[in-house]
């Protein structure tokens, strides 16, 4: 039974050293990936989703998909976009878990049977969020209403992390 006891508590100790995956501004690493994708629907129009990582704060999400909106409209020759759809969601954040294990073995005259139970919780600092925004972009002057985004004023005012 000492012999369980002791790479129970090892897997316990690494599984709290776990700490929540850091929100950078930087290209997804995968679907899920922490970071910014876009798909290109038609020239001007884009979909632009910001996977934060796990505990970040929702507005951190949808400032960078803003942030990339605007990086992508000044690439292309745009002075400005509009934000037609909206969405936040999140990922992860799965509550307590508990797993059973049972393990036996035989080695000529010797056997042994082993147990275990370990419980677990989502030390990664909560669910993810992800801001998703549909925007269409324009050239000249920029047109009014509240969803429509100088993208070079976007640029200096979130500015990328270091």
């Amino acid at each position: 039974m000492k012999r369980l006891i002791l790479p129970a508590l090892a897997a316990l100790s690494l599984a709290a050293c776990e700490t929540p995956q850091p929100t950078l501004y930087q290209p997804a690493g995968g679907p899920h990936g922490v970071g910014f994708s876009e798909l290109r629907i038609e020239p001007g129009r884009y979909r632009v989703t910001f996977h934060a990582g796990a505990g970040a704060p929702p507005i951190q999400a949808q400032d960078y998909a803003l942030r990339r909106a605007a990086d992508l409209a000044v690439a292309e020759g745009y002075d400005w976009f509009r934000v037609y759809g909206r969405d936040m969601g999140f990922t992860g954040g799965n509550g307590p878990t508990i797993g059973l294990g049972v393990g036996g073995a035989s080695f000529g005259r010797h056997s042994a049977v082993g147990g275990s139970v370990g419980t677990g919780f989502n030390l990664g600092g909560g669910p993810a969020p992800v801001a998703t925004l549909e925007v269409v972009m324009g050239k000249g002057p920029r047109p009014p209403g509240p969803d429509v985004y100088d993208a070079r004023g976007v640029q200096q005012s979130i500015a990328r992390p270091a």
